[in-house]
């Protein structure tokens, strides 16, 4: 089978739809809700960082973390959709992926893809279509799907 999956996620919401046929219509396969990537920080976590002392001396300093709550629910989120789709090309649903997503997921779901999937990526759009019909999602892709993986470079 030579069918194409696009994606269209945000850090709420993936939609995975399926096309058989090149100049076909999309059929949506499954709908990934992720109802914390809609909270602000201090709903995800209202602690505030904890203390820590130096190991020299008598300073104490805030333990910062490298990414909010609200980036570690989008991680956790890309990781989760990155999985489902793994699952997909194990079980021969597709061929060929086409990604949109705003621009800031897309480069997490970049990060998180297996690389066996990141293979099949024909298609990304920088563009949160999560809200839009079928038809209007088919309609920001071009006439006929693309076949051929993108380029590594550039």
């Amino acid at each position: 089978m030579d069918t194409t999956w696009v994606v269209v996620a945000d850090q709420a919401r993936a939609r995975l739809f399926s096309a058989s046929d090149q100049r076909g219509s999309l059929q949506e396969v499954e709908d990934l809700a992720n109802p914390e990537g809609c909270l602000h920080d201090r709903d995800l976590n209202a602690d505030s960082p904890g203390r820590a002392f130096d190991s020299m001396g008598e300073g104490r300093h805030a333990m910062g973390k490298h990414h909010s709550p609200k980036e570690q629910e989008a991680i956790r989120f890309a990781h989760e959709v990155g999985e489902r789709l793994a699952a997909g090309l194990h079980d021969g649903a597709f061929r060929h992926l086409i990604l949109s997503a705003t621009p800031r997921f897309l480069g997490l779901l970049r990060e998180t893809l297996p690389e066996a999937v990141a293979k099949c990526i024909v298609l990304e759009l920088h563009k949160d279509l999560t809200a839009l019909s079928p038809e209007e999602i088919r309609a920001h892709l071009p006439e006929r799907l693309p076949r051929a993986p993108l380029s590594s470079e550039g």
